[in-house]
């Protein structure tokens, strides 16, 4: 009895010592969940903010912002930061380790994109692609870009559309020093650049390289294609620019910074040019006059849903239009532009560079697009243009759709996120002598084919994942065959007015600060460029 009364004391012993066990164990688990929800991870490192306007006065004050940030940044010695504007939280990251974490690793949770009272303007309500929020719009617009617009189907059609207007552009180029009586001529790189790009996609858009003929100079753009071209990098120089209405919503009918007027202004001068020719297209149709495709403007307007009813309307036709005018113009023709001038202040680039296109193409025809894959020196040389000198300071920016961590730091839901194109491209933790210009960098280890785009995000040229740039095809191929086109057809030298080309950066952007201004004379035999 005595036994029996021992073993059953010994059982409830180990039952309550289990059950004890096991509460505790509960008990830590719910302690660690209310701890861990109670205490986050800190937010990145930051300046103070001040209450209701953060650090807006600061920003205000300090302008261009992106180097105020940078600033920032170096001084606190962080890859991340947290600066609040407003409301929101502003993070900034110059690290391609992090910036991978973002753009791959959590890709959904940042596939948005902020409000932003630019954006807003520029595609009609968020109508567009590139500019707008996660949501049935985007899916709906992004579905009719790639599928119906930029498609492998059409790549034959967009490759004979960029080597037509790359013919149009050395033609050019030739004939101002055809008719000199040296037989060369200082000509404005900048200008060659951006126009050309223009007349790609105005071509592949519109069917036309002009808005109205050229004039009698040779084929030189009129003046209404400048006030176009113009109006798009007025834009362009805005869509991202830290205004004070994108921070605090309750002020944007004050338009304090005049962001919201100037966009406007540029807006009207862009619908003045697309608007008619819109028009004048739909009309062809419905009277008959037109029963093909031949541009990305017919493919718009000839899309129909299961009912036969039109897809898009107007206005989400003129903000895909918009989008693609804004995706191919700046970046191709600041990366020629910077590529060219680095090139010519160190002539044993330009030299190498000439040697390539020698080899593989020769001097009895110009270089075609299908030549391109061969020409990996000409491609490191983009490449680290787009490394050293990016079109901006940072990529478009992504918005955080639920709180999160990155970097072991705390993001919260509805952050505005922007990766640095500057602090990624010059990290000197990832790039050796980050501030020279060293295209061979990009052919170390070089076993395969040399491309723009970098996965791994040591350099920020078109961007990765959901919301990378959807023309990054186009725009590789843009820039590559223009950059390969000059070198080829065209000796390239500093102007015998000055002693170098100044690499500096404007004040207020990172385009050159004076335009490339460089001599140039023709290196081939004159039926190439005619024959082009």
């Amino acid at each position: 009895m005595a036994t029996l009364s021992l073993r059953l004391m010994l059982s409830l012993f180990s039952l309550i010592l289990i059950i004890s066990l096991l509460v505790l164990a509960i008990n830590k688990k719910i302690y660690h969940r209310v701890l861990t929800k109670s205490f986050p991870p800190p937010l990145p490192p930051g300046p103070k903010p001040w209450p209701v306007f953060g650090c807006l006065f600061e920003m205000i004050k300090n302008k261009p912002a992106y180097k105020w940030i940078h600033k920032i940044m170096f001084e606190m010695n962080t890859d991340i930061a947290c600066i609040r504007l407003g409301h929101v939280h502003v993070i900034t990251v110059t690290s391609p380790e992090l910036a991978c974490e973002i753009l791959k690793t959590q890709d959904s949770i940042f596939l948005s994109r902020p409000l932003s009272m630019v954006a807003d303007i520029c595609s009609n309500g968020y109508l567009s692609v590139i500019l707008s929020p996660y949501g049935d719009q985007w899916k709906k617009m992004k579905k009719i870009l790639v599928s119906s617009l930029i498609s492998p189907t059409r790549h034959a059609w967009i490759t004979s559309k960029i080597s037509e207007e790359a013919n149009h552009t050395v033609r050019y180029i030739f004939n101002q020093c055809r008719y000199s009586a040296t037989g060369g001529t200082v000509m404005n790189v900048r200008s060659i650049a951006k126009h050309y790009s223009a007349s790609v996609i105005k071509s592949m858009i519109f069917s036309k390289r002009f808005f109205r003929t050229g004039t009698e100079d040779r084929g030189a753009p009129s003046a209404e294609d400048d006030e176009h071209l113009n109006a798009i990098f007025t834009i362009l120089a805005y869509i991202h620019s830290f205004s004070i209405s994108d921070f605090l919503p309750w002020i944007r009918i004050f338009d304090l910074d005049g962001h919201g007027k100037i966009v406007r202004e540029s807006l009207t001068i862009v619908r003045k040019y697309h608007d008619p020719e819109i028009n004048k297209r739909i009309l062809s149709w419905e009277n008959g006059l037109k029963s093909k495709e031949v541009d990305f403007l017919d493919v718009l307007l000839m899309l129909k849903d299961e009912n036969g009813k039109p897809m898009l309307t107007i206005e989400e036709t003129e903000a895909l239009i918009m989008d693609l005018m804004i995706a191919t113009m700046d970046n191709p023709s600041n990366a020629v532009e910077w590529t060219l001038a680095e090139m010519i202040n160190e002539p044993e680039l330009l030299v190498r560079a000439r040697e390539e296109l020698d080899s593989v193409v020769g001097k009895e025809r110009l270089v075609e697009v299908s030549d391109l894959p061969k020409l990996n020196y000409i491609k490191a040389c983009v490449r680290e243009a787009f490394r050293l000198h990016p079109i901006a300071p940072f990529n478009a920016p992504h918005a955080s759709t639920k709180d999160t961590t990155v970097g072991g730091y705390f993001i919260p839901k509805g952050s505005h996120i922007f990766l640095s194109r500057l602090g990624i491209g010059r990290n000197p933790h990832v790039w050796e002598e980050p501030l020279t210009f060293k295209p061979e960098r990009h052919l170390k280890n070089q076993t395969s084919e040399v491309v723009l785009n970098d996965s791994e995000l040591n350099l920020f040229s078109f961007g990765i994942g959901r919301r990378g740039c959807p023309c990054v095809t186009i725009g590789s191929m843009m820039t590559t065959l223009m950059l390969a086109r000059l070198l080829q057809g065209f000796t390239w030298t500093i102007p015998s007015d000055v002693s170098k080309i100044e690499l500096t950066e404007s004040k207020n952007d990172l385009f050159l600060e004076k335009p490339l201004l460089s001599y140039v004379k023709p290196r081939l035999q004159t039926n190439i460029y005619l024959e082009g």
